[in-house]
């Protein structure tokens, strides 16, 4: 039974956690630039939305998921462009952006609601358990390689290129970069459009994989406690995927509990990744060491 409740926390952590893995990988990636995107929440709302309006209107899931990025990508450019002009706080930009993005994808998805698109496939991994109910809890959709893949890409070139250093220099002073040449409207114009784009992608494996449908309530908040992963995470691209594993296994502990017929406070495990998060956020603001490595230009650091 105690295996069985693993083996099924295990692969509801995986599912759980790749949308929370590309909009804190995104959110990362901004925030090293010097902003904060809170309008993420937007683009994976967004995103979800146009994949599944893409993948049924197309019949190719995948051409679904390029949709939600690129919905995700024209999001994150608004907020990238609005953020460059004098006196304009990034943080109530992304509140704003944040709700133009929840209600583009209200408005144009209604007519999604009730069809059904064709869903992302995943690969069987569980097949050597002989067990149906592991072998379905073992499957693993290709984001969720992708995701870690992107991550170890971007721990990689922020750590070892020349687009890494301009990015963190960017991040931490903004004097500096422009003393190098570096244009820092431009910079982070991309470095936040390019972190829409991955929500947007997160987006895409809501709808289109788990729990795959389109609805008003299919997001439930994941993009705004993805800001709160980056913190936890201290701006690291790995440890953002370790943080991402960790809220996915929070939010995958009442399903596990009930596949073995523990149903008792059910509720409250549901609740879990919320719980985490408030934890998080109280831990963060007394963290030493989340206040050493914080990105200098960030407007929270001013």
């Amino acid at each position: 039974m105690l295996t069985t409740a693993l083996i099924a926390m295990l692969g509801g952590a995986i599912r759980v956690s790749t949308p929370f893995m590309f909009v804190a990988l995104g959110e990362c990636l901004t925030e090293k630039s010097g902003r904060i995107n809170l309008g993420l929440e937007g683009s994976l709302v967004l995103g979800a939305m146009v994949a599944y309006a893409g993948s049924y209107e197309t019949g190719i899931a995948w051409l679904g998921v390029l949709f939600a990025g690129f919905a995700g990508l024209f999001l994150g450019a608004i907020h990238g462009y609005i953020c460059k002009l004098p006196k304009v706080n990034d943080m109530a930009i992304g509140i704003a952006i944040m709700s133009f993005g929840t209600g583009l994808a209200f408005f144009f998805g209604k007519p999604y609601i009730q069809p059904t698109a064709p869903r992302l496939e995943a690969i069987p991994l569980g097949g050597w358990t002989g067990d149906p109910r592991l072998a379905q809890a073992l499957e693993v959709n290709p984001l969720f390689f992708l995701g870690i893949a992107l991550g170890v890409f971007l721990w990689w070139g922020l750590k070892n290129t020349k687009w890494g250093l301009i990015v963190r220099m960017t991040g931490d002073s903004a004097p500096a970069a422009k003393a190098m040449g570096v244009s820092v409207d431009l910079v982070r114009f991309i470095a936040t459009s390019i972190g829409g784009f991955m929500a947007g992608v997160g987006g895409a494996f809501l709808s289109l994989y788990y729990p795959g449908s389109w609805n008003q309530g299919l997001s439930s908040g994941q993009g705004l406690m993805a800001v709160a992963l980056v913190i936890f995470a201290r701006w690291g691209p790995l440890r953002c995927l370790i943080a991402a594993l960790l809220f996915g296994a929070a939010g995958a502990l009442g399903p596990a509990l009930q596949s073995v017929g523990i149903s008792q406070g059910y509720y409250f495990f549901n609740a879990a990744p919320y719980i985490l998060t408030l934890f998080i956020m109280i831990a963060s603001a007394q963290s030493k060491s989340a206040a050493r490595e914080v990105p200098g230009e960030l407007s929270v650091n001013k």
